[in-house]
């Protein structure tokens, strides 16, 4: 995890969040009220409304049309716009005399110049700096790192661009100074220096804010009267700005005069320096060196200038005279600049969320807002970065509607919705309900009883301020990115205010009321780091924030949102709300509404006041009265002795306001005749003009007679609170015998809960102390009667409700302190004197050391009855407990089979826990040593059981003697000692072994060696036992080598036995007749399943003999079942079924296209699914992936295996399979002969004379497509097989073993080939002879309609879809066969075509060929004659023709007479 930097913003503590209920929601004061004493210490909270409260928003968006402000960031924090005010008069200075100012780098960075300035005035100035040489410590002060020399750059760039500068605000003698300053070497510009732009703040704050903005965020109440503002005649509109928006801080007052004392006056120095840059005029003139001054046209030499000019400057220039004018200038106060566009809600949104993507590179909504809340903080640090940002502020919802619906308003709400236009919560209601003190301001003031609309982008904020008045605000997000909010409680507001006035006195000297302009911003962190207590919290839409009376609090926004606030106040403000106008008056600002008018309006309505509304009001008014007979009377002893009667309720506020502090004036004011309209209120007497106080008018609304009576209605009406209020005081004092009971304070409450009294200290106290008194009551009733709430018997622990006896003693105190009286009280103290005496019962028993368990119990039990934590007990239980363990620690030794040395460790743990005894150490003692003992043997015999190369018996047997009397259950000494058996046992099995005259069988000697491995104990003839079976297995390899093809799944002992599981098809199914066939066959032989009931039966015979006679009955159950194969895939190829219903293959799908019979299981392959294309085609039989199995080696290479498997002398099935499988090769050898000269074949030894051709390829020739040995059948085949209706059972018996037999002979190849061809011979002289014709290419076109008339008749109508499938399969499979076979044909002399004809099929024959291109050409195969293929495109047939009818070419429809 990565540290934060130093500098990197640090979010404070968050505030309290409230999620009402919909009950607590229902009325918004109350739950206001209820929250207070949580929420105002941190001074602002935010409210989750219940879920299902969301009201629509009404605000028209389509007239919603506003300028907002612009805000340039770094311009907002305090601190940084010293700086930046500060670099704008360095920037001025060096500008005013034709010099730009360019801010060096040092260390990579930005060097802070004002910082380097205050740290050198702070050292006394730049002569005692450089006297002292102390610029080491200023560079170490700036943060700067030591040893880098970086102090005599920071002095160099001190002295040539600040010092100048210095000497000029200092009034020093600058012919002298200067002098000296020009004899010193500069330091030139760095080429890296960065060019400061000023900000230019003074200028851009002289602007005039439109009419109409002005108008919309008046916010003072409006009289008798249509304009906002009042101008007199001549005077500049902005004079008096009396009902401006409080927050707007865009309006900038103008300097009084004689206000800044502080400006560059000429000394004596300076006017004898000015006599000697005298004009040229006066000198003489040098045209070509003459300088203008652009302020006052006076021109002067270069060389007269001090410091003297080489050259003309850049820009403007001035003279000494007009720096000093310039320099002099007062600054102007801060404030926002109005923005030149005005904005619909739409296109403001589109601006800001195009400017966070951008800024932040990613879309809106996935910017964190921890992300955009550390930039905000460093952008507005920094004056490096100029970040510009606008926000709609203040904008009046009267005229363009409230985000919340109103009545008869322009939106319309639905009934479901009715609900929003009166709840509490909507802030157009909230200001001016009942409980609001504002409902009897009698104007409207816009943002405080009306609300006022915010629309915020990224970055934009809302300044440091409190509330008008120090009254409450509420706002509500409607939509949009969340609101981030900053807040300090109402009583430091005080401590924020001196920081930022000590961290930033340059604004406030400018600004004394620079926090209520709402234009400054300074960083949380650094508040908290002066002690002044900061929260936060992110307000999300659908939100409420409530800022408490005199709560700082400040802002800014996430992102686009839009929100809505209002202020209201609550009767607890009230004094609040006083105490601020005296502090308004101090600080000469003006008031947004009169507080004494508002308090005498309440007055006049004491019949319908609220009880509690009425107390306070007659409070405040007691307060006001007196003050103001303070007032007259010491303007009567002054003097004034005219008095008059003035309706100020009817004038506006800005015509009675006093001349001084801009208070509202509305009881009394002083006038004098020489001054109409200016009135002083009676604080600022002395400051109305000059005249005689004489003159002086006094001008009243209410005589002292008027008031009294007012503040007595008033009083009567708060009387029947009071008196309710001096019950409960009375109550809350009363002592001894005189308290009243519980049941009274709840009286209280529920009669203030029915009269609605106020939710004050005084009820707070009331409910406090009920509340408990209660808990006191369900404690002490708790205690009575013995109820604990998590105690168990044995167990240990203090609840949460138990208290100790010094807690019990306490807590009878606090009963009888109570303001009420509790019955429990008495029996408490009756429970307290029980407790002690179970005490002092305690000490006595454990002070005897022989006391039993028994006795410990009972006292125990004892216990149980007080609900109180007692010391005795915890002594009690560990007493109990070493007994229990002495128990324990006894009961384990009598079995040895229960004491492991986890039964010890554990009872040594427990002992070790146990406070120290005796009996229990002794106990402790012997268990440690049994452990120590039992853990050394444990590890020893561990050791010596994994000991590489394994230990002799002997040795292993001596230990087994020494642990054999430990009294523990050791589970490596048991398992040496099992080692040690299982050895002894193993080598009299070896012993026999070797004694026996049988070669031993390989399963016995792979389990000896598999369990001699396993026991970790020296055994001698296990090394002779493993070099044995090594020699095995590389036999078994070198046999699967030889025999095994890649890739194959069979394994060597199935390859080498007769096949027992014989299939067709699919490996997964059999047809139901070959399983009939197989299990009848089963039934004379032996039940040898499957090849692991074959592997079992091997390994369970004696001797090879026996083996090579179970061997002989799986050779005749092969054969049975591969006969019964044979017949059945014959059958089931016969046209007697459906074509389309066949299952062949190792696809189990029809026959189509070019096929491949097996020459041994006799079933129908596809060429494509059992024929590589790398296969040729051979002179061998063909046999399918089931029936071959291996990969048939010559018995030549098959002697040498038996050969050395014979050495070896070790019986394994393989070598018994391999035994079996030479001798049924050489007895077929013997028998192939015999057949043949039996039968009248062709002598095989004369065959064998002459083998095949090297090529694979026999001599007789056939064509490359063959139909079937029957006639009948209608598909294809690459490959001939033997013909079976002529063959004899004896021949194709001998024909079938011998393609069984897994090694390679001539004789097999001989005897197939004289099979085929002397039978295909013999057939076609036959049919020749018969026939006297050549019908080959006649039978093979009429066979071949044959075939796809029969395809057609055979396909169903509800299969044709599929068949039509099947049949472009087909189709594209024999045309791709058919280029291969022409390709084969044309490299061989066996084909019945000649050279030419294949040479001319590789090309389509048609006249005008159009040799179209493609992954993909379509063919046709004339069925004339001639069986060319031809291009689909060149002859005009479609493929669906093709599919359906026969196609006929040219020259066969010529020469067949079609």
């Amino acid at each position: 995890m990565t540290q934060p930097r130093p500098d990197e913003f640090k979010p404070p503590p968050e505030c309290p969040v409230f999620e009402p209920s919909w009950e607590e929601f229902a009325d918004p004061f109350a739950f206001i009220n209820k929250i207070r004493p949580i929420a105002e210490k941190t001074g602002i909270c935010k409210v989750r409304p219940p879920p299902g409260w969301q009201p629509p928003f009404a605000c028209n968006v389509d007239r919603l049309h506003f300028t907002p402000r612009i805000q340039r960031l770094n311009e907002l924090e305090a601190q940084t716009r010293v700086k930046l005010n500060f670099l704008d008069k360095i920037a001025k200075f060096w500008e005013l005399q034709g010099c730009s100012l360019k801010i060096p780098h040092v260390e990579r960075k930005i060097l802070d110049l004002y910082q380097l300035n205050k740290n050198v005035a702070d050292e006394g100035g730049f002569d005692i700096v450089c006297r002292d040489r102390r610029w080491t410590a200023i560079a170490l002060k700036m943060g700067f790192a030591p040893g880098k020399a970086v102090g005599s750059h920071l002095r160099s760039h001190y002295e040539r661009i600040l010092y100048p500068y210095n000497l000029f605000q200092s009034g020093a003698n600058l012919l002298v100074s200067w002098t000296n300053f020009v004899q010193k070497p500069t330091l030139p510009l760095d080429t890296s220096d960065k060019e400061y732009k000023p900000h230019d703040l003074a200028e851009r704050q002289q602007f005039v804010q439109p009419a109409e903005s002005c108008c919309n965020s008046a916010r003072r109440a409006k009289r008798m009267r249509t304009s906002c503002v009042k101008t007199e005649p001549g005077a500049e509109p902005c004079e008096n700005r009396p009902n401006l928006r409080r927050r707007m801080g865009s309006f900038v007052a103008k300097p009084e005069p004689g206000q800044y004392q502080q400006g560059f006056t000429l000394t004596t120095e300076e006017n004898d320096w000015n006599k000697a840059l005298l004009p040229s005029s006066v000198l003489g003139s040098d045209e070509d060196r003459l300088l203008l001054c652009d302020g006052c046209d006076d021109s002067y030499h270069t060389f007269c200038l001090i410091p003297p000019l080489n050259d003309i400057p850049k820009g403007d220039w001035r003279c000494p005279k007009c720096l000093a004018q310039e320099c002099s200038k007062p600054q102007e106060a801060f404030g926002f600049e109005q923005a030149y566009r005005d904005y619909s809600l739409r296109a403001f949104g589109e601006m800001a969320d195009s400017f966070k993507s951008d800024y932040f590179n990613m879309p809106v909504h996935m910017v964190p807002t921890e992300l955009v809340e550390k930039e905000f903080w460093r952008l507005v640090s920094t004056i490096e970065e100029d970040v510009t940002v606008e926000y709609g502020a203040d904008i009046a919802s009267k005229e363009f509607g409230s985000g919340f619906p109103i009545r008869n308003g322009r939106f319309k709400v639905s009934e479901k919705d009715e609900m929003y236009l009166k709840c509490g919560w909507n802030l157009n209601n909230m200001a001016m309900m009942d409980p609001s003190v504002l409902t009897h301001v009698t104007a409207d003031i816009c943002g405080m009883t009306l609300p006022w609309l915010y629309v915020g982008m990224c970055f934009s904020s809302f300044c440091w301020h409190i509330e008008d008045h120090w009254s409450y605000s509420i706002n509500y997000l409607h939509w949009g990115e969340p609101k981030t909010w900053y807040g300090a409680p109402g009583f430091a507001a005080e401590q924020l205010e001196a920081v930022m006035k000590k961290l930033a006195p340059e604004l406030f000297q400018i600004q004394p009321d620079l926090l209520h302009q709402l234009v400054t911003i300074m960083n949380p962190n650094t508040l908290m780091s002066h002690g002044v207590p900061i929260y936060r919290t992110n307000q999300c839409a659908g939100e409420f924030v409530i800022t408490f009376p005199r709560a700082y609090h400040s802002g800014f926004n996430q992102g686009f949102n839009f929100a809505e606030a209002v202020n209201f106040c609550t009767v607890d403000w009230m004094a609040l709300g006083r105490q601020c106008v005296d502090h308004y008056r101090l600080l000469h600002r003006y008031c947004v509404f009169s507080h004494d008018e508002m308090i005498c309006q309440m007055a006049s309505k004491a019949n319908s006041l609220d009880v509690v509304l009425a107390s306070a009001v007659q409070k405040d008014m007691k307060d006001m009265i007196r003050e103001e007979q303070d007032l007259r009377d010491n303007v009567r002893k002054m003097g004034v002795k005219h008095c008059e009667q003035a309706e100020y309720n009817l004038l506006q506020d800005d015509e009675r306001q006093c001349a001084k502090c801009r208070t509202t004036c509305y009881l009394s004011a002083i006038t004098c005749p020489c001054s109409p309209g200016r009135l002083v209120c009676l604080h600022h007497i002395q400051d109305l003009c000059s005249c005689p106080l004489t003159n002086y008018t006094l001008n009243y609304r209410f005589t002292l007679d008027d008031l009294y009576p007012m503040m007595n209605a008033v009083k009567l009406r708060a009387e029947f609170y009071d008196e309710w209020a001096s019950h409960v005081t009375e109550s809350l004092e009363a002592k001894l015998d005189k308290k009243k009971s519980l049941s009274v304070f709840r009286s209280l409450i529920n009669k203030s809960e029915l009269k609605m009294f106020p939710d004050n200290d005084l009820l707070r106290q009331l409910r406090l102390v009920t509340q408990d008194a209660e808990k006191c009551s369900s404690v002490a009733q708790q205690l009575l009667n013995g109820k604990r709430q998590t105690r168990y018997r044995c167990g240990g622990g203090k609840t949460q409700s138990q208290l100790t006896v010094e807690e019990l003693r306490s807590f009878v105190r606090q009963l009888y302190n109570l303001p009420c009286s509790l019955p429990q009280a008495p029996k408490l103290k009756e429970l307290l004197n029980c407790i002690e005496d179970f005490q002092q019962h305690s000490e006595k028993l454990l002070a005897d050391e022989t006391t039993g368990t028994a006795e410990i119990q009972s006292l125990l039990d004892v216990s149980f009855d007080f609900d109180v934590e007692l010391p005795e007990l915890p002594l009690l239980r560990e007493r109990l407990a070493q007994a229990r363990w002495l128990e324990g620690v006894q009961q384990a030794s009598t079995q040895r089979s229960t004491l492991t040395l986890e039964t010890m460790r554990r009872l040594i743990d427990q002992g070790v826990g146990l406070t120290p005894h005796p009996s229990v150490e002794k106990a402790m003692a012997r268990l440690q040593e049994l452990l120590t003992v039992s853990e050394h043997w444990e590890d020893k015999t561990s050791s010596l059981l994994k000991a590489r190369p394994p230990l002799s018996i002997e040795t292993l047997s001596e230990t087994a003697e020494k642990v054999a009397g430990i009294p523990a259950y050791l589970p490596n000494c048991l398992m040496l000692k099992d080692s040690i058996s299982r050895a002894r046992e193993w080598l009299q099995e070896a012993e026999a072994l070797q004694d026996e005259d049988s070669i031993p069988l390989f399963y016995n000697l792979s389990d000896m060696v598999i369990r001699g491995q396993d026991i970790p104990v020296q055994l001698g003839p296990l090394k002779q036992l493993e070099s044995l079976m090594a020699e095995v297995q590389a036999w078994k390899e070198s046999a699967a080598k030889t025999f095994l093809m890649k890739n194959s799944h069979f394994t060597l002992l199935e390859v080498l036995c007769p096949r027992c599981e014989v299939e067709a098809g699919s490996p997964k199914r059999k047809s139901k007749k070959a399983k009939d066939i197989t299990q009848h066959s089963k039934k004379k032989m032996v039940k040898l399943d499957c090849h692991s009931d074959v592997e079992k039966a091997l390994s369970e015979t004696k001797d090879s003999a026996s083996a090579l006679a179970t061997l002989g009955e799986v050779r005749l159950q092969e054969m049975g079942a591969l006969s019964s194969l044979r017949a059945a895939n014959e059958s089931k190829l016969l046209p007697t079924a459906d074509c389309m219903d066949l299952k062949v293959c190792v696809c189990q799908n029809p026959p189509m296209g070019a096929m491949l019979q097996c020459e041994l299981c006799r079933d129908a392959f596809h060429s494509v699914c059992v024929r590589a294309s790398s296969d040729s085609r051979s002179a061998q039989a063909w046999l399918c992936p089931h029936c071959r199995r291996s990969e048939k080696p010559s018995l030549d290479k098959v002697l040498p295996l038996l050969a050395s498997l014979q050495r070896i002398q070790v019986r394994l099935p393989e070598g018994d399979a391999l035994h079996y499988l030479v001798e049924r090769t050489v007895s077929w050898q013997q028998r192939a002969r015999q057949v043949s000269s039996s039968c009248g074949l062709p002598d095989l030894e004369e065959s064998f004379a002459t083998p095949p051709s090297t090529d694979g390829k026999v001599s007789q020739s056939y064509p490359s497509f063959e139909l079937t040995t029957h006639d009948q059948m209608v598909f294809y085949t690459e490959q001939r097989c033997i013909p079976l209706q002529d063959l004899s059972v004896e021949l194709e018996e001998l024909m079938v073993e011998g393609l069984l037999l897994q090694v390679s002979l001539p004789e097999i190849t001989q005897l197939y080939h004289v099979l085929l061809n002397g039978l295909k011979t013999h057939h076609t002289n036959e049919h020749l002879h018969k026939s006297g014709s050549t019908p080959e290419g006649t039978t093979f076109i009429s066979e071949k309609k044959a075939k796809r008339r029969l395809e057609r008749e055979a396909v169903e109508p509800e299969r044709r879809d599929k068949a039509k499938k099947l049949q472009n399969k087909r189709q594209k499979i024999n045309k791709d066969k058919n280029l291969e076979r022409k390709a084969a044909s044309t490299s061989s002399s066996h084909s019945d075509f000649s050279q030419s004809d294949d040479s001319e099929e590789e090309m389509c024959p048609a006249e005008g060929c159009q040799q179209p291109e493609g992954d993909e050409v379509d063919w046709v195969q004339c069925d004339g004659s001639c069986n060319q293929w031809f291009h689909q495109v060149c002859v005009g047939v479609t493929a669906e023709l093709a599919e359906k009818e026969d196609y006929v070419c040219d020259n066969c429809t010529i020469s067949d007479g079609r």
